[in-house]
């Protein structure tokens, strides 16, 4: 009977540290503990909207940390930006589905919630690099290394992780992008016109859409970045890839470009996607590319 008991304890303790290791509730903090400095406009709560469930009128950003297993964190972590035309947020495709996978691949997940600009254009930058430094100000008590915090973004998000990657400061250089179907130019023949008016609002001078032409800001210093898209992408124009990766390529920057047959625009993390699981592993490579040190599932 006691042997029965202690092997009954083992077991149980085996599978609760199994559990321990794959399942770390994540963590939402507020990304500007003392108030941002400069409000959007908007008020009134969050929205949930349209059949897709996309969260709007946030004017409260957030960033939730989902942490790596355990057992298999490599230090590295990587903002999310949802997209959603800088009017909403496709959190549900976008956000924690994204962050709950990297976690099990012992890559640190973090859901950056920013704010709509409602024509504030400068509003999402700041949140990204505050999400920046927010990330490194925990770096040590999460288990992360500051010099390997990328950023993935998605559509609109997809500007957003651009802007970054060429619009950064000293302390808020991401390591490397990962740009899904992503809005990069404002110029008119490639435009997405809902994002560039959610951003700019009144202000479309040609200054204004030149500086967040994303493609004309990069240089030999802008990041690794991989884009993924779909060739009949008809919401964004494919150019704005295409152009982005050749931009660094001319630059010498290492840069990788896929193009799905199919699939259209806004797959996200969907399953339902038909390269689901090429995207996951093109994702992976290109972990494993930039640190060909670590070790991955």
């Amino acid at each position: 009977m006691k042997r029965l008991c202690t092997l009954l304890t083992c077991v149980v303790l085996s599978v609760w540290s199994g559990m321990a290791l794959q399942a770390q509730e994540p963590i939402e903090l507020p990304l500007w503990p003392e108030g941002p400095t400069e409000s959007n406009g908007l008020s009134g709560p969050e929205t949930i909207v349209g059949s897709r469930h996309y969260t709007a009128n946030v004017s409260v950003p957030t960033l939730t940390f989902y942490p790596a297993r355990a057992d298999r964190n490599t230090g590295i972590s990587i903002i999310l930006a949802p997209g959603g035309g800088y009017a909403a947020l496709a959190l549900p495709q976008e956000g924690e589905p994204v962050a709950r996978w990297l976690a099990e691949q012992g890559i640190s997940g973090l859901v950056l919630k920013y704010r709509m600009p409602n024509g504030h254009r400068r509003i999402p930058l700041d949140d990204a690099q505050q999400a920046m430094r927010l990330i490194r100000a925990h770096a040590s008590e999460w288990g992360l290394d500051t010099a390997r915090i990328g950023i993935m973004g998605f559509s609109a998000g997809g500007h957003l992780a651009s802007t970054l990657l060429t619009h950064y400061e000293a302390d808020t250089r991401p390591a490397f992008g990962i740009l899904c179907y992503p809005v990069i130019s404002f110029a008119d023949s490639l435009v997405h016109r809902g994002s560039m008016l959610q951003l700019l609002g009144a202000d479309t001078t040609a200054t204004c859409k030149d500086y967040y032409s994303n493609e004309r800001h990069i240089t030999p210093n802008t990041p690794p970045t991989m884009l993924l898209l779909s060739n009949n992408d008809g919401t964004v124009k494919t150019r704005n890839s295409t152009l982005f990766y050749d931009r660094l390529k001319q630059n010498g920057v290492p840069a990788a470009l896929y193009l799905f047959p199919t699939g259209g625009h806004g797959w996200g993390f969907q399953t339902s996607f038909v390269y689901h699981e090429r995207l996951k592993t093109l994702v992976l490579d290109w972990i494993r590319f930039l640190y060909p040190e670590i070790t991955l599932p």
